[in-house]
């Protein structure tokens, strides 16, 4: 059996076999399988956490979403970000030939088959997502956010021998070096706090021998982790939401709704400019997005008539209501959840599927609207110096 990519510890009577893989190489899961097979372990931990293994076990989950109940629990945002960070994995896997994950999958296989304990190592995905957002800064987040969506619909393929090489150690501390000048905030959540977070779940799983099956980055770090005693309640802490975004929220609808109220007393006519201003531009930008999504000319029309109103409100988003009204009109099929996985592998397919489509609708509406409040505030700015 090759020890490569693997690493062994002993500790208070206990060993622990660390495979370091990548998550979308078919050698990665031939090891894992050969690995557990050959030690027998008691326990298998994989990084995976409660959420993500029912989403490998269950690959009927996309059938039974609600999409309109989704809008409702202002999910729209971050299932298109999950969507299109899948499909960036999967267009990956598929180019190997195997499923994203398989490595892991093969851990749950092989621990179902040895007899051994399966162990969900990983923190809960939203704790991290939400630790990760807490972290950085506006320009940190429009930064992550503009790169990951680069990588989503990028076609750049890489070779299997360039994805094991990335699974030596000094090359992923290299990686990680780089990355961390570019987000210095975001190696905290996402790599650090997760090796603590996986090391004491590793170490806390029952018996003398524990296979752990892991993202290649992790092992150095679980190396060191793994000889201390975690605080996990501190680990899964959500941060603090900030106060700024919602003082700023209701802050700038106020000011506005003032500064127009002042303008029609003195000049109703440049207060009728001003709110007509307000109108064109959020509409007119929010209707935009509507389009470039493809929406129904409903969809289109409610978001023209909703962006005005719901930029007076931080609780509401134009977008929401463009999205209702796209599913009202082009509710999903079955098919649509169907084929919802194979769909996402290319950008032509997130714009013809139902389900992506009504959230590209949400999604844009709404950035379309948020500029609207920039240039259509400005305006009404404008004509109120211009009318004193």
């Amino acid at each position: 059996m090759s020890e490569e990519n693997i690493t062994r510890i002993h500790l208070d009577g206990k060993e622990y076999i660390l495979i370091g893989t990548a998550h979308v190489s078919k050698h990665s899961a031939e090891q894992v399988k050969e690995v557990i097979e050959a030690e027998q372990p008691d326990s298998v931990c994989v990084e995976l956490d409660e959420q993500r293994y029912q989403s490998i076990i269950d690959g009927s989950k996309w059938k039974q979403m609600d999409i309109i109940q989704v809008i409702k629990e202002k999910k729209a945002s971050l299932l298109l970000m999950n969507l299109a960070i899948s499909s960036f994995q999967n267009r990956m896997a598929d180019q190997f030939g195997i499923k994203a994950g398989q490595e892991m999958i093969q851990g749950i296989e092989s621990a179902k088959e040895t007899g051994a304990k399966l162990v969900l190592a990983d923190r809960n995905i939203q704790i991290t997502f939400a630790r990760i957002w807490g972290n950085l800064g506006l320009k940190g987040k429009s930064l992550l956010l503009s790169q990951v969506i680069a990588s989503i619909f990028s076609k750049d393929t890489i070779t299997e021998e360039e994805l094991e090489k990335m699974k030596n150690q000094d090359t992923i501390n290299a990686i990680l070096n780089e990355f961390t000048e570019s987000f210095p905030r975001l190696k905290k959540p996402l790599i650090d706090e997760r090796d603590q977070y996986l090391a004491q779940k590793i170490k806390d799983a029952p018996g003398e021998k524990i296979v752990a099956v892991l993202g290649a980055a992790h092992v150095p770090g679980i190396k060191e982790e793994i000889k201390k005693e975690q605080d996990m309640a501190k680990l899964n802490e959500r941060p603090p939401k900030s106060k700024i975004p919602k003082i700023v929220g209701w802050s700038i609808p106020f000011m506005i709704i003032a500064i127009i109220a002042y303008t029609f007393i003195a000049n109703p006519s440049a207060g009728f400019s001003q709110t007509l201003s307000w109108i064109l531009w959020h509409g007119s930008l929010s209707a935009l997005g509507a389009a470039v999504a493809f929406g129904h000319p409903l969809a289109i029309l409610t978001a023209f008539v909703a962006a005005p109103i719901t930029s007076l409100n931080p609780l509401l988003a134009s977008g929401w209501f463009a999205g209702l009204a796209q599913a009202y009109v082009r509710r999903p099929s079955v098919h649509d959840f169907e084929t919802l996985t194979e769909d996402v592998f290319t950008v032509k397919g997130f714009w013809r599927n139902k389900v992506t489509r009504i959230l590209l609708i949400v999604v844009l509406s709404n950035i379309g609207s948020s500029i609207g409040t920039f240039i259509g505030g400005a305006d009404v700015i404008r004509l109120f110096f211009q009318n004193l």
